[in-house]
């Protein structure tokens, strides 16, 4: 079994996808009641091959003071309503519980694998989580639904599609982005943002959060409880020997990302841009074996956190503890001994508390 954990610097949220084996949906439950009694603070899981609705659902079930979230589900193919509903209920269920994490996707995606006429991401972005919350309102402030956004107009809400006020209404929504115009977004309307693994702490740092505070600037907002929540890329095992096909498989990765058009800024903020064009080339190529070949040491050590189980805690604060404040991990649990290396794990990241984080991301550091 494996679950995928998020541990907030501070806080701590894990996740239920594992990257190799495909997630048992009948053991979410189990899973779920695991990463609650190693003291995690919420489990996360993403839209790939399973609803992410339906397996939080089940965790909810499962769980009694676990947050859980989407990390994250696809926001465009869903009408802003739709997702309003999923949340809203996941949300009873939960007691509270729940956070939003929302992902634009790529055109190529929205268009050919949902078959959605694709708009800017940004304004598309700004205006979907707009007309989620404008819908949320209207259900829980009994006001007249009658948004007029850019790309939504929403302004009929009959008695039996609404499903009334709930004991917890306000429902955290994380925005996924890499690019500053994302970022700003999030600022503006989101209450945190997602970076994606190939962001580094400078890239964080530098680019991303001033994009978020000019957001925040913008709209009036206050960050002081704003989150930065992403998965780094990470290899760890538990023993040396077994670290190194988890190091292949994160050379691979990045060299993946960098053939990726969408991700190419963490890499030009590397100086890394004609590592990046000659990853594009080979993609296209599908010269897949030649592709990790071009990740030298350096490359790597930049963009993966590398450890044995005993050290990847204190190493992931090192690196993301002062521009992030959840961080997501994933380990197999095969044994008590690895049980005993994932609670060591919450030890480590719990220690350092998530005040630089705070203070970088307010811009106070």
């Amino acid at each position: 079994m494996k679950i995928e954990t998020l541990l907030p610097l501070g806080k701590v949220d894990p996740g239920l996808r594992a990257p190799d084996t495909p997630l048992d949906i009948k053991k979410v439950g189990e899973q779920a009641k695991l990463v609650e009694s190693l003291g995690y603070d919420a489990l996360m899981t993403e839209e790939t091959k399973d609803d992410p609705f339906v397996i939080m659902a089940l965790a909810a079930q499962a769980t009694s003071t676990l947050k859980i979230g989407t990390a994250v589900t696809i926001a465009f193919p869903r009408s802003p309503t739709v997702m309003a509903l999923s949340a809203w209920t996941i949300q009873k269920l939960s007691g509270g519980r729940f956070i939003l994490g929302l992902g634009p996707q790529v055109r190529a995606h929205i268009q050919r694998r949902y078959g959605v006429e694709p708009h800017p991401a940004g304004p598309w972005m700004r205006d979907y989580v707009k007309a989620v919350r404008a819908v949320w309102d209207c259900w829980q402030n009994r006001t007249k639904l009658n948004y007029q956004g850019e790309f939504y107009k929403l302004d009929l809400m009959v008695p039996l599609f609404d499903p009334g006020p709930i004991e917890h209404p306000e429902i955290p929504i994380h925005v996924a982005a890499v690019n500053p115009v994302m970022c700003q977004i999030a600022g503006e309307v989101a209450d945190g943002v997602r970076p994606h693994p190939v962001c580094t702490p400078s890239y964080i740092e530098e680019v991303m959060l001033p994009a978020v505070r000019a957001g925040a600037k913008k709209a009036g907002r206050s960050l002081d409880n704003f989150s930065v929540s992403m998965k780094p890329l990470v290899a760890s095992a538990p023993n040396e020997e077994e670290l190194q096909p988890k190091i292949r498989d994160a050379r691979a990765r990045i060299a993946f990302y960098a053939s990726t058009p969408a991700y190419v800024a963490g890499f030009e903020h590397l100086g890394l841009q004609d590592l990046a064009n000659e990853a594009k080339y080979l993609s296209r190529a599908q010269d897949w074996e030649a592709l990790p070949k071009l990740i030298s040491d350096e490359v790597l050590e930049k963009f993966a956190v590398i450890g044995t189980y005993d050290n990847i805690g204190k190493k992931l604060v090192e690196r993301f503890g002062r521009v992030v404040t959840n961080s997501e991990f994933s380990i197999p649990v095969r044994n008590e001994a690895e049980r005993e290396a994932l609670a060591g794990l919450v030890t480590d990241v719990h220690a350092s508390g998530e005040a630089a984080a705070r203070a970088t991301i307010a811009g106070k550091a």
